[in-house]
């Protein structure tokens, strides 16, 4: 079957030699759990975007096996490229003041046009967005205000607002990045189960090796926006590791 995704020697500058992502070649299979795998500033951040249009390339191709190339479709397409590849975000993204359930239905506003969106949403919508925040454990925090969550609680908000897409990929970036050990295992078991059960492939950036291992089918390593390696889980080696972290641990050092 075809790649979900099929990303072919993309480069992402922001300047004159300043690239972010660098020739990198990657797939995405169907309810796959893929974990980006890398310190800070190796480029994940930026990839993710890209992947779902946020950020455009300045070279290389993104291919949808059902939108196309991602850089040159039209508005139309994007728009329903970007249901289908969801983003939760390290800093969740959401409206502090509103609900959960508020919160959570923004995730259907690509299904509306603008003056559709600026009216109350159907209640199959509502629906919808109560099915996904009780999937996320958090029914009876629907109706209060996000502000009034812990990280972890919030994270999950973001998730729900996810899949309330009906997405086909979620690209979760960094999502336990600020929180604690436990409430990290939680949300990446969220995250394995959503893939597992519903069948939408994730991809997840993560700096912490032994996250990686433990939930993922194939880590693809990037380091100085450079893809280092793309292997099953169970082979990375600690040379693989070292490759990912030297030239931090380089610049540590000097």
């Amino acid at each position: 079957m075809e790649d979900l995704l099929h990303i072919k020697q993309l480069s992402v500058s922001f300047g004159d030699d300043n690239y972010a992502v660098q020739d990198v070649n990657c797939s995405i299979q169907d309810g796959e759990f893929v974990v980006l795998l890398g310190s800070s500033g190796a480029g994940k951040s930026t990839l993710l975007r890209s992947l779902n249009g946020l950020v455009q390339p300045c070279a290389g191709s993104i291919h949808s096996r059902h939108h196309g190339e991602v850089s040159s479709c039209s508005k139309r397409q994007l728009r329903a490229h970007r249901r289908d590849t969801a983003m939760v975000f390290q800093q969740h993204q959401l409206i502090d003041r509103l609900s959960v359930l508020d919160n959570v239905l923004m995730g259907r506003l690509g299904y509306h046009s603008f003056l559709r969106s600026l009216l109350p949403l159907p209640q199959s919508d509502r629906q919808k967005a109560l099915s996904a925040i009780e999937r996320v454990g958090l029914i009876d925090k629907a109706l209060a205000r996000v502000k009034d969550l812990s990280g972890g609680q919030q994270q999950r908000v973001g998730i729900a607002r996810a899949l309330v897409q009906e997405p086909r990929l979620i690209l979760a970036d960094e999502p336990i990045a600020s929180l604690d050990p436990e409430s990290s295992l939680q949300i990446l078991s969220l995250l394995k189960d959503i893939c597992q059960r519903d069948r939408i492939a994730v991809l997840v950036s993560l700096h912490q090796v032994e996250f990686a291992r433990q939930f993922a089918d194939r880590i693809v390593g990037m380091a100085a926006g450079r893809m280092i390696c793309d292997q099953h889980s169970l082979t990375l080696e600690e040379s693989d590791i070292h490759a990912l972290y030297r030239h931090k641990l380089e610049a540590a050092v000097t």
